[in-house]
This record gives C-alpha cells, sequence and structure tokens, in this order.
C-alpha cells in the first residue's frame, strides 16, 4: 500500500516539475525502493520495445518526384521508413535542358535526399542501392549497391512496399539507339550532352577537315517532338546562337539543328495553336522539324529515317550528336515484378485507385513506373442503378439520379468530364438529349435505359501522361493516406461504394491539372493553363520562371536557379567542358 501510494506521489511530480527535478527523483526513488521500482521499470522499458518493434515498415524505392513527394509529406512517426535508390539526391527534371546548354548548373537543381527527411518525424533510413528483385510472397525487396569495392547485396523486409523508380528509356529496339545516342533523363546525361555539343564545335575547328565533316560533326539531330525535345532544341539553339558563335566565328554558318518526330506534328499534347506556333517559330529560327520520320536505324555517324507520308522511303542523315527523347519503357525488375503477380505484357505497373497494385495488397506504385486502371461505369451499372434507387421502385427519378451524381462522378470521373465535355451541367440536360423536350421532373429509367444513357460515358477514359506534375501529386496523396491509414484500418482502402456496404474511408486519387509549359527558345514560351487558356510569348517566359522557381524542392535549390538565371543574363552560358 505504501509502495503504491508513493509511486502516485511520484507520477504527480513527474508531472508537474521539469525533467533535472524527475530525473533527480527517479535516481532517488531507485535507492529507497529497491526491485519493486526496478521491476517496474524493467516492465515499461519491455513495454516501448514492443511499441517500437510494432511499427510498420515501409519500404520506399526511389528518390524521384513520386518517392521524394511521399518523404516530404508523410508525417506520421508510427512507420519504420527504409528508402533505397542508387542516387543519393533528388533531381529537379523539368530543368535538365537547362543543365544540357549552362543555363542551369547541375548542382542548382538537385537536392540531397537526407536533407529532405533529416527533419521529419519517425525514422527514416537511407541506403544507396539498386533494387534487384521484389519478392511478392515473402514481403522482400533483394538490392545491391556498388559503393564499396565489392558488390554488397542484402535484403530488406516490409510491410509495406512503395515503387516509385519511374521508367527506362524506350528505344522501341531500334538498332544502335543504345550505342549513339545521347539520352536526357538524369543529371549525368545532362553533363554529357553538354560535353559533347562542346566537343562538337572544338573538334570542327580543328584544321584539316573537310567542310563536308565540319557540317557532319556540327549537326545536331534530335529524336522526339514531346516537350523534353522541344524544350532541348530549343535550348540548344539560343545557346549557339546567343553564345557560340561568338567563340567559333569560323563555323557558326556550319551548325544545323534537326527535330525527328514519328507524328504528324510536334507538342501534340498541346493546344493546337501552341503546336502551330512551335512548328512555325522552328522553322523561322532554322530547326529542320522533320515530321512523319521514324527513325529505324542509328549508326555511329548516320541515321536511317523511314517517311511514313511518302510510302516508306528510307532517308540517311549524317550527324554529330543525336539525343533519343521519345517514350518510356520499364525497367527490368519492374517486369519481374509484373510477371510475379500475373500482370504480363504491360507497358507499366497496374494499380487501383488508390495506388495500390493490382493483385497486392500491401504494394502501391506510382508515377512513371504505374499506370491507374479506372474502373468503367458500364461494369458497375447494376450496382450504381440499385444505389440511385432509394425507393427500391425499379425505376429512377431524376431528383434519385441527380442526387447520387456527386458520388458517381468521384467514382467515376468519366461521367463528370462527358458531361463538360458536351457542355451539360447535370444529369437532366443528359437526359434532356436521350429523351427530347418533356417534362423532366415526369422522366423515369430502368436499368436499359440507364444502360443505353451512360453507354458513351467510358470513350471519356484517360490515361494520366508521364509527367513530374503527376507523380508528385501521387505521392503527396499517398502521403496524407499513410498519415491517416494506421487510425483507420490496414489499408487506405475502403469495400467499393458500389459493391457491399459502408464508404471510402480515403477518396479515390484524382489528379488535377495544373497547367503545363513549353520553352521555345529566345525568351518565349507557351503555356497552357487550366480552363483551356492558352498563352505564348514573353510574359509566358515570366510566369515559367516564377512557377519554377516556386516549385523547387528547398530554398537552397531555389536561390541557386535564380543565381543561374542571373548570372546567365549578365555573362552569358558557360562554354567549359567541365
Amino acid at each position: 500500500m505504501h509502495t503504491f501510494t508513493f509511486f502516485q506521489r511520484v507520477s504527480k511530480v513527474f508531472r508537474n516539475h521539469d525533467s533535472h527535478f524527475k530525473l533527480l527523483l527517479l535516481c532517488t526513488t531507485v535507492t529507497v525502493s529497491g526491485g519493486g521500482l526496478l521491476a517496474y521499470g524493467d516492465a515499461v522499458a519491455a513495454s516501448e520495445a514492443a511499441s517500437v518493434t510494432e511499427k510498420k515498415k515501409v519500404v520506399v524505392l526511389g528518390t524521384g518526384w513520386a518517392g521524394t513527394s511521399f518523404l516530404k509529406n508523410l508525417n506520421n512517426p508510427k512507420y519504420d521508413v527504409h528508402v533505397v535508390s542508387p542516387r543519393n539526391y533528388f533531381t529537379f527534371t523539368p530543368l535538365l535542358p537547362s543543365v544540357t546548354c549552362g543555363t542551369v548548373e547541375a548542382r542548382s537543381i538537385v537536392e540531397p535526399i537526407r536533407n529532405i527527411f533529416t527533419k521529419k518525424k519517425g525514422d527514416i533510413q537511407f541506403s544507396e542501392a539498386e533494387c534487384l528483385k521484389i519478392d511478392a510472397a515473402n514481403r522482400k525487396v533483394y538490392c545491391r549497391t556498388n559503393i564499396s569495392e565489392n558488390e554488397n547485396e542484402f535484403v530488406v523486409d516490409y510491410d509495406y512496399l512503395i515503387i516509385a523508380v519511374g521508367a527506362n528509356v524506350n528505344t522501341f529496339n531500334t538498332p544502335g539507339v543504345v550505342e549513339n545516342c545521347h539520352f536526357l533523363k538524369e543529371v549525368e546525361d545532362a553533363q554529357k550532352i553538354r560535353r559533347t555539343v562542346i566537343d562538337c564545335f572544338e573538334r570542327a575547328s580543328l584544321p584539316g577537315l573537310s567542310e563536308e565533316e565540319r557540317k557532319r560533326v556540327l549537326h545536331f539531330a534530335i529524336v522526339g517532338g514531346g516537350p523534353t525535345g522541344v524544350e532541348f532544341a530549343a535550348s540548344l539553339h539560343d545557346f549557339v546562337t546567343e553564345d557560340l558563335v561568338k567563340l567559333y566565328p569560323g563555323i557558326k554558318d556550319l551548325v544545323k539543328i534537326t527535330l525527328l518526330e514519328a507524328g504528324d506534328h510536334i507538342l501534340s499534347m498541346f493546344d493546337k495553336r501552341i503546336t502551330a506556333f512551335a512548328e512555325d517559330k522552328f522553322r523561322r529560327d532554322g530547326i529542320d522539324v522533320k515530321t512523319g520520320s521514324m527513325v529505324v536505324k542509328v549508326s555511329e555517324k548516320e541515321i536511317s529515317t523511314k517517311s511514313l507520308k511518302n510510302g516508306g522511303e528510307i532517308a540517311t542523315i549524317p550527324y554529330g550528336m543525336a539525343v533519343w527523347s521519345t517514350g518510356i519503357g520499364t525497367r527490368p525488375f519492374v517486369k519481374d515484378f509484373m510477371t510475379q503477380i500475373g500482370q504480363i505484357n504491360r507497358r507499366a505497373v497496374a494499380t487501383d485507385e488508390w495506388l495500390r497494385v493490382e493483385g497486392t495488397d500491401n504494394v502501391y506504385a506510382l508515377g512513371d513506373c504505374a499506370t491507374i486502371n479506372q474502373r468503367k461505369v458500364m461494369e458497375d451499372i447494376s450496382a450504381i442503378f440499385k444505389k440511385a434507387d432509394t425507393d427500391n421502385s425499379g425505376t429512377l427519378t431524376v431528383k434519385e439520379f441527380q442526387a447520387a451524381l456527386k458520388d458517381i462522378c468521384e467514382r467515376y470521373p468519366q461521367v463528370g468530364l462527358y458531361l463538360k465535355s458536351n457542355q451539360m451541367r447535370n444529369i437532366a440536360d443528359l437526359l434532356k438529349e436521350s429523351k427530347g423536350d418533356i417534362q423532366k421532373e415526369s422522366i423515369e429509367l430502368n436499368i436499359e435505359e440507364l444502360k443505353t444513357l451512360l453507354s458513351k460515358v467510358d470513350s471519356q477514359m484517360k490515361f494520366l501522361p508521364a509527367t513530374a506534375q503527376v507523380a508528385s501529386q501521387q505521392g503527396t496523396y499517398l502521403a496524407k493516406c499513410f498519415n491517416r491509414m494506421e487510425d483507420c484500418e490496414k489499408n487506405p482502402e475502403g469495400p467499393l461504394r458500389y459493391r457491399g456496404e459502408g464508404r471510402h474511408r480515403f477518396k479515390p486519387f484524382r489528379y488535377r491539372h495544373l497547367g503545363q509549359f513549353a520553352p521555345l527558345g529566345g525568351e518565349q514560351t507557351a503555356a497552357q493553363l487550366p480552363g483551356d487558356w492558352v498563352s505564348i510569348g514573353h510574359s509566358s517566359q515570366w510566369l515559367w520562371y516564377s512557377v519554377y522557381a516556386s516549385k523547387q524542392v528547398s530554398w537552397r535549390t531555389r536561390a541557386l536557379v535564380v543565381t543561374d538565371w542571373t548570372r546567365r543574363f549578365i555573362f552569358g552560358r558557360d562554354s567549359s567542358q567541365i
């Protein structure tokens, strides 16, 4: 009894005094109370140890946009996080074309990954290694590091696995691409391109070369008319015309830049106004845009193309440097993982709307290595009808369907997209289109009529683009789910809203498009922003500067990038090979 009373007093003092006095009381108590308190301390220590072991192990593969965004927004200390990546930094990839031409330095767009999670709650461990294999059945990840002289392999266990490793470059098995082309996916790629550009100018300046050879060496070929290829072509043109021509005046007229695109237009994912402006500007600048040209072979000095417009005519183009900037491919260990879980012959890992890999219950995939399988509304039409039919009459009134429309659009975004694309405010407008000009209040639909009414909406389903914006939003979304997951249940998704009772604990991931930019050189940028707003010119360039500066991952990189831009305006671009 006395011991119990003593503990009550000690506990009260512990709650009301500072830590130094607590320590003094604890030492005094241990001396006075003897074995009883020691046993109590052992029990507390055992309880704390048990609580530590109960932490869920979360393994994150990759430090790109998706993985870094997840780490930045994860605030739940209940996880033991282990990050595995072959690089110990995050790269702001949209500025890689600027690195190739010295507009921005490579160190200005990278942030050490340890700087990002040093101040985070919870235990986060980092291992600089590459993933070799995922054992989904036993929840293990096999890794290998090349830091030491001898390759060191190790295994990491997980409760939750997050695959955010991005994608490889897709060469479409074109002969000679890997051996002879440059890529633009990593900082090392941008640095290598920069050195090669300067090498070409130095080689062309050597005595004894023929005019034809100089033209070949100074011919820069870019394969791919997407945002990366177009921005690199524009950056290279500015680098040549604003800086290099001053240093190599004797060969400035021999430089040629060619952009090869298999499609009918460059920047096909942009508004047609932007596409037309970009093609016209490139032609005015002297950049040769060849659309309908598919590359079929790349040798050491020539690129072979097949014309898709002239009956498959084959042409050869001599070049000094070639950059391949088209397509994304799957990493080998991701392919092996997809085979394990039954996802064969796919371009990327298929996930549900909560980013969980289909066929698993504890693996998530996001970014360029994954694609979301949205459910088709026609697959769940019976469940939708049953839920909307609140009076169980076997038919739906406009009022019943309108009450369920918000939930339907949330679960099946293609419904809302269909209404928007056809300028329909609500389901009543859709009924009017189907039934004609009659009293909408009197319309009642049976299930077959509902199927007919919604038969076109699944055609509005779209795959998300493989962009940094998508990956970043996915990482933020999944981190918010994990912050609350352990307080709810094991997984961030509940029963499907139309398949069983209950509601989602977390809403499905929905991508919010914030706009996209296409720098076209000459301090002109094309911007396509939400609401179909298109802006082209110098004002959009300044908007591009402000957005890209604000989106940097830290104040350090933000200051470095702005400093680099300022230095370029004052002193020009650096043309050294370093």
